[in-house]
């Protein structure tokens, strides 16, 4: 197994040791964890997919997100920031009306703003990618997870990302949410000193 997002089958093993913010009893958590926590992200779909998803969870657990994962990605077009930008008051009012989506106003409309404003920082720097990767100098910043109190929630570069956004116009992006999706695309890696996956990302950086 490598380093690399998704190359995991779905019997992901629950006798592996994992980082201590796994609950096991979740296998879509589990296997959230195997599969994409803290591996670095290049993908410009993908870099939207996880600054939505993420500030749709703000004052919810990332597992309720999880679960709705699914339907987010049906209801928006697989999370392309073109088709989502697109979205007029109409289109967002029948979005709201959708149970499998959490329903809540501010935050539809937020998903769609911020993929306005994700489209203009892509036409500046030519991929959100080459803008967001210049906040940790081009490398995965790799920190040494010992227990569960060592987990930061924010960081000096954290706090320079979610300044930078809000203001290019972002919104829920407060630097706790940034430090989040910081360690989710793998812009810093908080993987457990003891866990499985942290030495298998950590052998696909590139040299």
């Amino acid at each position: 197994m490598s380093g690399v997002r998704g190359e995991f089958g779905p019997d992901c093993k629950n006798d592996l040791k994992r980082c201590p913010w796994v609950d096991l009893s979740k296998p879509l958590y589990v296997e959230y964890h195997d599969r994409e926590w803290g591996v670095p992200v290049h993908d410009d779909r993908l870099w939207f997919e996880f600054l939505a998803l993420e500030s749709v969870q703000a004052g919810l657990s990332w597992y309720t997100v999880l679960r709705k994962r699914e339907n987010y990605r049906e209801a928006l077009a697989g999370f392309d920031p073109e088709a989502i930008a697109g979205l007029d008051d109409r289109r967002i009012g029948r979005l709201l009306q959708n149970p499998g989506l959490i329903r809540n106003r501010a935050k539809m409309n937020a998903i769609v703003s911020n993929a306005r404003c994700f489209l203009e920082i892509r036409q500046e720097f030519g991929s959100f990618d080459a803008y967001i990767w210049r906040f940790v100098g081009g490398r995965p910043i790799v920190h040494e997870i010992r227990s569960a109190g060592d987990y930061p929630v924010t960081s000096p570069e954290s706090d320079a990302l979610s300044a930078d956004l809000r203001a290019r116009g972002f919104r829920f992006v407060g630097s706790t949410i940034c430090y989040a999706h910081m360690q989710a695309t793998g812009l810093i890696n908080d993987h457990s000193m003891d866990c499985f996956r942290r030495s298998e990302i950590l052998a696909a950086y590139p040299g």
